[in-house]
């Protein structure tokens, strides 16, 4: 018995278009408000802040506790009366020359790692050796080598952004996949040609992570040994108020200053170092 096949026939449905249909659901006010990172960490401060105002409130001594209130008033004085800032503008200075000369040698000692093996041995002793190192052990050392003036803080900065800068780009530059190594080496590339054209981009991520370690440690060991040093030439920063005022019992100027350095630090972290990482890893595809 022969079995008959039956062909089903084609068709074709015609389906009205959703043209009134919303293709994207709407969250409800309180979700959308929740996303936003820079509400949700204003929201982190806020809390911070009415804890330390209560506290201060409790224990009832405005010379070991002033209040945040009384915080942002002396903060508000010292920055309309310009010293505050002129403080800043000292500090920052001398950091500036210490972080961009300590980038500079780490840069060079890192090149020449990647490039000989003498080079890799040197980098190798000189981060077992110094990087343990605290950079303000070596600020009696740099009084005596350099004398009273910005070179000593200078000194200790560099030491205190070399060491981790060197070690975070060298890891980096060992994390370069060997695809990219054989292209660079195909267009003929060599020296510091290599280095700068395809280990630099390609180990971008951990070139910035050493050198957002590299400020954190300039920038605190800046205000400790201001704080220790003292002022330069009568032109004392940051660390330098703090102490003073210390001294002068005035605590709030004391917090205030603090509250300065702190705000520094928050504005460099996000602006300078944010922007370079959404310009640059995150639009590149390299970094979440």
């Amino acid at each position: 018995m022969s079995r008959v096949t039956r062909v089903r026939e084609e068709y074709e449905v015609q389906l009205e278009p959703l043209l009134e249909v919303s293709l994207e659901r709407r969250l409800p006010l309180s979700q959308r408000l929740w996303q936003q990172s820079w509400l949700r960490k204003g929201l982190i401060l806020a809390l911070l802040a009415l804890a330390w105002e209560l506290a201060a409130r409790v224990q009832g001594n405005d010379l070991l506790l002033p209040g945040f209130l009384q915080t942002a008033r002396a903060l508000g004085e010292g920055l309309a009366s310009g010293e505050l800032p002129a403080k800043a503008g000292i500090s920052l200075l001398v950091l500036f020359k210490g972080y961009l000369l300590g980038i500079v040698l780490a840069f060079v000692l890192t090149s020449l790692a990647v490039s000989t093996q003498l080079g890799r041995d040197l980098l190798g002793t000189l981060t077992a050796m110094f990087n343990p190192l605290p950079a303000i052990a070596l600020l009696p050392l740099a009084l005596l080598w350099f004398g009273l003036g910005q070179n000593s803080l200078i000194f200790v900065l560099v030491h205190s952004v070399l060491w981790a800068l060197a070690l975070n780009t060298y890891a980096g530059f060992l994390g370069v996949s060997e695809t990219l190594r054989m292209a660079g080496r195909n267009y003929g590339l060599r020296g510091l040609r290599f280095v700068l054209l395809i280990l630099v981009p390609a180990a971008l991520p951990s070139i910035l992570a050493g050198l957002k370690i590299g400020w954190a440690f300039a920038w605190r060991t800046l205000i400790a040994a201001e704080l220790v040093f003292g002022a330069s030439s009568g032109k004392g920063g940051l660390g330098w108020y703090i102490f003073q005022n210390r001294n002068e019992l005035y605590t709030d100027k004391v917090f205030a200053g603090l509250a300065v350095v702190v705000l520094i630090g928050l504005l460099v972290e996000n602006l300078v170092f944010g922007s370079i990482e959404r310009l640059t890893v995150k639009r590149w595809g390299v970094q979440r």
